[in-house]
């Protein structure tokens, strides 16, 4: 057997192979890599076009043209319940293209632990070939409800969830979620992040005449949030508040049945930019003009 004439072949196939890997460049980026079940698991793949002409990833009927990867650490896939939903892409050459997506909405995540997660990126005809990103890992996790209370669910009569309010510390500092679960058998509906949250001050909460959720909580030593969560998992807002010299705001009741936060001056980050605005111009003032 004539080892020359089969080496070369398999050695230009490799080499052909490499090159072609290193035109696509695939990158993988999470803001962080903890996360608590039920909130969004946000990841963002970027592309950048090497080959020295124009590129256009477009899906079919069958397949899209990016898919993620995901295996717990014992090895085991995942099975998507979903596709990502990106449409046609042309990246000029040399420049890059970024696209973020919700893992949390294209795989379930019933159990708990530790995953791996990496994309791959294919050209019209290339099948299953394609570009592949680097592993990532990341942990979804679980935690003790810091407060909880079953309420109804309006319009359903017999429906009841719950509401959570949970401290999580994921990779540095103290987080707070507000999370609603189906009451009767536990199945996470939706997880709110809230925000870094100092636990100084206890969070209170309150469930106005509408069943809506209302969280007040201390973000900074200066501000204050009241985010509001509605009995359907809905996130409703949020509005910041600054304390008076009386003290730290607070939720209450007005005599409709309305919760309102008392005692806090409300943030308005508009109009105190268009405040600081006036005092650079006053401070921009040539100095004579004070003589």
């Amino acid at each position: 057997m004539n080892f020359r004439r089969v080496l070369i072949p398999l050695l230009l196939l490799v080499l052909g192979a490499h090159q072609a890997a290193a035109q696509v460049s695939v990158d993988l980026r999470f803001g962080k890599s903890s996360f608590l079940h039920g909130e969004p698991i946000p990841i963002t793949v970027s592309l950048t076009n090497l080959t020295g002409r124009d590129l256009k990833f477009q899906g079919t009927t069958e397949s899209a043209w990016i898919d993620f990867i995901v295996n717990s650490t014992r090895g085991v896939p995942l099975t998507a319940v979903s596709k990502p939903a990106f449409g046609a892409v042309v990246i000029p050459a040399g420049k890059t293209v970024a696209k973020t997506v919700d893992l949390a909405s294209l795989y379930s995540f019933r159990e708990l632990g530790n995953f791996s997660v990496y994309s791959i990126v294919r050209l019209p005809g290339q099948g299953h070939r394609g570009y592949q990103s680097r592993r990532h890992l990341f942990t979804v996790s679980s935690a003790k409800p810091h407060w909880s209370q079953v309420v109804g669910v309006p319009g359903k009569p017999g429906k009841t969830h719950e509401y959570r309010l949970i401290q999580f510390t994921g990779d540095t500092k103290n987080q707070l979620y507000a999370q609603v679960a189906d009451a009767k058998t536990g199945a996470v509906i939706r997880t709110h992040h809230l925000g870094e949250v100092l636990m100084f001050r206890e969070p209170t909460v309150t469930i106005d005449g509408d069943l809506t959720m209302h969280v007040l909580y201390l973000i900074t030593p200066t501000f204050w949030g009241h985010a509001r969560i509605s009995p359907e998992g809905k996130f409703l807002g949020r509005d910041l508040y600054k304390p008076t010299n009386a003290g730290d705001p607070k939720l209450a009741k007005n005599t409709a049945g309305k919760v309102i936060t008392v005692g806090g001056i409300l943030y308005d980050a508009k109009a105190e930019a268009e405040a600081r605005a006036k005092e650079r111009k006053a401070s921009d003032r040539p100095a004579f003009i004070y003589e």
